[in-house]
């Protein structure tokens, strides 16, 4: 008669919920501080810029806090196709917001941005200019040939309500009115007033890029 089969039963040890629960606090403490890692030359070169600076000194833009990043929302190139937003990343970028009529003001706007571009000099490289086409209409070929000439600017069409979501005017003056600055990481951090003034607005991008200039290199 063959013997009776008999289970031996082990005991299996409970879970330990708080080692889960420690690991858990570990990882989230790893990611914030990789987090923390990739922001800190930005942080380090805004503290540059605006705290560890001779007495006296001012910026002549509107400092953004806090900054507020590139919109999530479909945009496209000129021609149509698919763009997205966050390949403008990786540079400095001067923003002009326009209808694509792009009347009188609009069109000097477009040619302080081109000229503030160039007269960065040899650092010109590290920024580029970006026009935000506010609604679906042509771009008149002339216009376009003009802003061809130097240093094209990438062309975005976003709809005017996702702009203004992400970019604020000063109050009393419409969002198309001013040039804004965004840092490589794709922060909107400076505005700059109305029919602003070149040669200021040359000092404050000077400094912002000899601030950042120990982290952020020209091309993405």
């Amino acid at each position: 008669m063959p013997d009776p089969v008999s289970f031996t039963v082990h005991n299996v040890a409970a879970p330990d919920l708080g080692m889960d629960a420690k690991r858990t606090r570990i990882g989230r403490v790893k990611m914030l501080l990789v987090l923390l890692f990739c922001a800190a030359p930005v942080i380090a070169s805004y503290l540059t810029y605006f705290v560890i600076r001779p007495e006296g000194r001012s910026n002549y833009g509107t400092l953004i806090q806090p900054t507020r990043s590139l919109p999530t929302v479909p945009a496209t190139a000129l021609d149509g196709t698919a763009l997205d937003l966050s390949t403008l990343k990786g540079q400095w970028l001067l923003v002009v917001v326009g209808p694509s009529s792009c009347a009188e003001d609009c069109q000097k706007r477009l040619y302080t941005q081109r000229q503030l571009r160039e007269m960065l000099g040899r650092e010109r490289h590290r920024l580029d200019k970006i026009w935000l086409v506010t609604d679906s209409g042509p771009v008149a070929p002339e216009l376009q040939q003009a802003i061809a000439a130097v240093a094209p600017p990438t062309v975005v069409r976003l709809p005017r309500e996702a702009v203004a979501a992400w970019l604020q005017p000063e109050p009393g003056h419409a969002l198309e009115e001013h040039l804004y600055v965004v840092d490589p990481m794709g922060e909107w951090m400076m505005r700059m007033p109305a029919q602003p003034e070149p040669g200021r607005v040359k000092r404050d991008l000077d400094r912002l890029l000899r601030a950042s200039g120990f982290w952020d290199q020209a091309g993405r």
